[in-house]
């Protein structure tokens, strides 16, 4: 094997449940790799099982309790039903499960220098843009992102030769507090996940501990421009400075940043240059992207302000930011309809990354943007009702399709009519249309010259292109 996985010790059959997840199949991959016997299941087919197929790796569609009666650990992803026949068999035999975030704890535990992208937005974007730049400058990281990327060869994870390892870590029930690492680049810190926290207050508890989990003069890299970023930041202040942690910033406002983004200008087609001011040295140093919206811009400086941190010299991060044409689903370019339709494609599921999307949609050459948003989870949209309702300020024509229910059940908490009631109230200009079926429809017969189609959600939207 390559790399040797001391906290693996005498495993070498791996049962996983819920294989085809992001995370579940890049961890399957990197095991099989490295000679470990992986088996797993998963309720439907999608691209990762067939990936994980032609890697030799069998999985079934749906679950059978014998599967796991070989293996010496089971991995499950905390999206299963605990009543599930293997979970349950595998403890019935006495065989160790741990769920995801836990086991990839433990692997992180074998490279000296982990380094966990955190935020409410942006982490997919910005482990995307990391990896670019480290893998330019040569250091051959490993990554694992929660999205497919062109340069990692349309995968969502690659396996280097390095100590380095770049993870995409998300808060959403405390995942990101089983990861060690020596790095942790903070993009911001917003309301989100409310099944599972009660409200800012204790997500930023969260961030707090999992920034006080870097070891002594690990790093630390975090947006001034974000209030909650700064108060979590100043109230660990003295255990900061008391672990010798090495603080980096960036901002598009603060000069007093460590790298400071300005002039910055946006062209007909949404994408941005800015010149990054460096403190230290008195130097600026021009970029320019191709992807639009000026959260990008700060999803860059996250990306660049890691890079420096670690020496990489700004003409590597120059050329690889040129070059950066996004992960996918993030404003994802579809398709071009007739009459110089545009169709693109973004994950956003939460308010501010709706506004941010139909901003960058705003700065695009378009006649028209229709926003066709898929609500993914009923306690979200309850929860962040009115702040949806104000998301669509930026588009002509809010679609809205069904919930999509994720991990929930439907108990009648809230409905796709209830927001567009909230939408209308402020911007009047949404509709409801139950199923993808008749929102293509609806488009067909109503699209016109020049409009930006933009499908937005974190569910199946993403499928309602191939209708159109």
């Amino acid at each position: 094997m390559g790399k040797q996985f001391y906290t693996l010790k005498n495993i070498k059959r791996i049962h996983m449940i819920g294989i085809g997840g992001v995370s579940m199949s890049a961890m399957a991959l990197v095991l099989k790799k490295e000679g470990y016997e992986i088996t797993g299941s998963d309720k439907s087919e999608g691209d990762m099982i067939e990936i994980l197929r032609e890697n030799q790796i069998p999985v079934l569609i749906g679950s059978n309790a014998e599967l796991v009666k070989h293996a010496d650990i089971v991995v499950y992803t905390s999206a299963i039903n605990q009543h599930d026949p293997e979970f349950v068999r595998a403890k019935a035999l006495g065989i160790p499960t741990f769920e995801r975030a836990k086991f990839l704890g433990l692997l992180l535990k074998c490279y000296d220098s982990p380094i966990c992208v955190c935020g409410t937005h942006g982490k997919t974007t910005t482990t995307s843009m990391l990896s670019s730049i480290f893998i330019d400058a040569g250091l051959d990281p490993n990554v694992q992102i929660g999205g497919k990327f062109r340069k990692l060869n349309n995968l969502n994870y690659r396996i280097g030769e390095s100590e380095y390892f770049i993870l995409e870590s998300c808060e959403y029930v405390d995942s990101f507090l089983n990861f060690p690492h020596t790095t942790a680049t903070v993009l911001n810190i917003d309301e989100d996940h409310l099944d599972y926290f009660s409200g800012i207050e204790e997500i930023k508890s969260s961030f707090k501990k999992f920034i006080l989990m870097l070891p002594k003069n690990g790093i630390l890299v975090f947006n001034k421009d974000d209030l909650n970023c700064c108060d979590v930041v100043n109230e660990i202040a003295d255990e900061l400075v008391n672990n010798q942690i090495r603080v980096f910033t960036f901002s598009l406002s603060d000069p007093t940043a460590t790298l400071y983004a300005q002039n910055v200008s946006c062209n007909i087609k949404g994408f941005y240059s800015f010149d990054v001011f460096d403190k230290n040295t008195g130097k600026s140093y021009g970029f320019y992207l191709t992807v639009p919206g000026i959260h990008n811009v700060y999803d860059a400086l996250a990306a660049i302000t890691t890079s420096y941190a670690y020496g990489i010299d700004f003409t590597v991060m120059q050329k690889s930011l040129s070059e950066f044409c996004g992960a996918k689903r993030r404003f994802e370019y579809k398709k071009t309809l007739k009459n110089d339709i545009l169709v693109y494609d973004d994950y956003a599921h939460h308010p501010t990354e709706i506004k941010a999307t139909l901003s960058a949609a705003k700065q695009k050459e378009h006649k028209r943007i229709i926003a066709v948003f898929q609500p993914h989870t009923y306690s979200r949209t309850k929860e962040l009702l009115s702040d949806f309702a104000g998301s669509f300020k930026d588009a002509d024509i809010a679609i809205i399709a069904d919930i999509y229910a994720a991990r929930e059940i439907d108990e009648g908490i809230v409905s796709s009519q209830d927001l567009v009631n909230e939408i209308n109230k402020i911007s009047h200009n949404a509709i409801f249309i139950k199923d993808f079926e008749n929102i293509a429809q609806y488009l067909k017969e109503n699209m016109k010259k020049g409009d930006l189609i933009l499908t937005i959600g974190a569910g199946d939207i993403t499928h309602l292109s191939e209708l159109l």
